[in-house]
């Protein structure tokens, strides 16, 4: 891997991590104040986090000028076989399992930002890397 490609994961780590802040914030409220079910609070968490990340990640990681209506869609797809995969996997550890819910959704977080990185990096932008005004500098 060249110093290029280390600093762009280093910055999708960074943007990962903050995006992960607002899920783990935002599912411990939801969870404990407001007192939904803890796949419903991982759920709506999730997606606060997937907007945040990934706008950041479109503009600073990948620098990309790929069509947004498009990289969106393919992040949507992505999505829809990440979220109910893990949606019910959160369910089946708590519920059925009892698993303590936060350690699950730091599993969950991990497999989001492993397989997250690698659809973006080689699927939604592989074609569009730094193509952005950000890149030209």
């Amino acid at each position: 891997m060249n110093k290029k490609e280390i600093f762009r994961t280093l910055k999708f780590v960074l943007f990962s991590a903050s995006a992960g802040i607002i899920q783990f914030g935002s599912f411990a409220l939801l969870n404990e104040l407001v007192g939904l079910q803890e796949w419903l609070s991982y759920l709506i968490s999730l997606v606060l986090s997937v907007i945040w990340n990934f706008t950041f990640n479109r503009k600073y990681t990948f620098k990309s000028t790929e069509n947004i209506g498009k990289a969106m869609l393919l992040v949507a797809l992505y999505y829809c076989v990440f979220t109910p995969a893990s949606t019910w996997l959160e369910h089946y550890l708590t519920d059925t399992m009892l698993w303590n819910e936060y350690l699950v959704t730091a599993i969950n977080m991990v497999l989001n930002f492993v397989t997250e990185f690698l659809f973006q990096r080689f699927v939604v932008y592989r074609n569009s890397v730094d193509t952005n005004e950000l890149a030209k500098k």
